[in-house]
């Protein structure tokens, strides 16, 4: 199934079953109102929204309507969670080797893991309000899983049975903020605006063949302002989300609709697929020359991330966003 939210006034948006080739829709309110109230109620409720799928793809679904993305908000406006990775070890070995960083003595047995903000995620054509140029603005290409509820100290061998969806996510990240809370101890927050997900979220099932370890082995096409900045293959986790999961539910419950991302995509031959992040490509140029050469992200820049299937449709949809300046609060000039 592909399942969005419509934009409608309200914080949640109204569920709607998308097509598989993403061109209509209809609207599940019957089934439930949101797509967080039918994550709460997932047996009764995928039944009944996989029968309208099945229906909207036939051509016989009443009320069935062209599809804008415009008009979407992210599959879940909100999220009780989010918890973002960083599960591709290539991504985190050139970082460690461009900026001097300790390597971490368990890194292929301990996931890394910070809990983002959850209450304010962007659509996939919204534009990226920020602050300032000096930031340091920068797009991080991802995947994430959305789970149902997972009891606490779930292990591994049992932790995908509990997801229910896939997204693609541009983490956008200032990268200006990052060295010092990092150094805190106390984690990412100015560094991590608003996260923005792709227009569909969609069951395991529709990746087919590509979904398996609990894995997309698929690449990831990232386009900055029009031209092409990577293809990294998804596949590559040296985590997969069953582990991340489990990692992430040792010490809580982790309740129905919480998501959890793969951190940048990443492969070891980034030279040849490119990155999903400028991070990266600075980091190669400091491994080669000793600096970066490659600036960050100037309002009005834009960024483009999508997925195909092995025939170029794509899976999610396309995040397609523009970085644009923040307005100033009411009052201030």
């Amino acid at each position: 199934m592909k399942l969005a939210s419509l934009r409608d006034g309200t914080r949640d948006g109204e569920l709607i079953v998308v097509s598989r080739d993403l061109t209509r829709a209809v609207t599940a309110t019957s089934v439930a109102p949101s797509l967080q109230a039918a994550l709460e109620n997932w047996a009764s409720a995928a039944p009944r929204l996989r029968k309208l799928y099945d229906e909207l793809n036939a051509g016989r679904a009443a009320g069935a309507f062209t599809l804008d993305v415009r008009r979407l908000a992210a599959p879940l406006p909100r999220a009780y969670q989010w918890l973002d990775a960083s599960a591709f070890t290539s991504h985190g070995d050139l970082m460690q080797k461009a900026f001097g960083h300790e390597p971490l003595p368990d890194r292929d047995t301990v996931p890394l893991m910070y809990q983002g903000g959850s209450d304010d995620f962007l659509g996939p054509c919204d534009d990226v309000p920020l602050p300032s140029e000096e930031d340091g603005i920068d797009f991080e290409g991802e995947v994430a899983v959305v789970v149902d509820d997972v009891p606490m100290g779930t292990p591994a061998g049992r932790a995908g049975e509990h997801i229910k969806l896939l997204m693609l996510v541009n983490d956008v990240s200032l990268r200006a903020f990052a060295p010092r809370e990092m150094k805190t101890g106390f984690g990412f927050l100015q560094a991590k605006p608003a996260s923005s997900f792709s227009p569909v979220a969609v069951t395991p099932d529709e990746l087919g063949d590509a979904w398996r370890d609990f894995r997309v082995h698929l690449p990831l096409h990232v386009h900055w302002n029009g031209r092409w900045f990577g293809s990294p293959n998804a596949g590559m986790m040296t985590f997969g989300f069953h582990q991340l999961i489990a990692h992430a539910a040792r010490t809580r419950n982790l309740r129905a609709g919480t998501i959890i991302g793969s951190g940048t995509v990443s492969n070891p031959d980034y030279r040849t697929v490119g990155s999903a992040c400028i991070a990266e490509l600075r980091g190669i140029e400091i491994v080669d020359s000793g600096q970066p050469r490659t600036p960050y992200m100037r309002f009005g820049d834009t960024v483009r991330i999508e997925m195909r299937d092995a025939q170029g449709r794509s899976i999610f949809g396309a995040i397609d966003q523009k970085i644009v300046r923040a307005p100033l609060p009411r009052g201030e000039s």
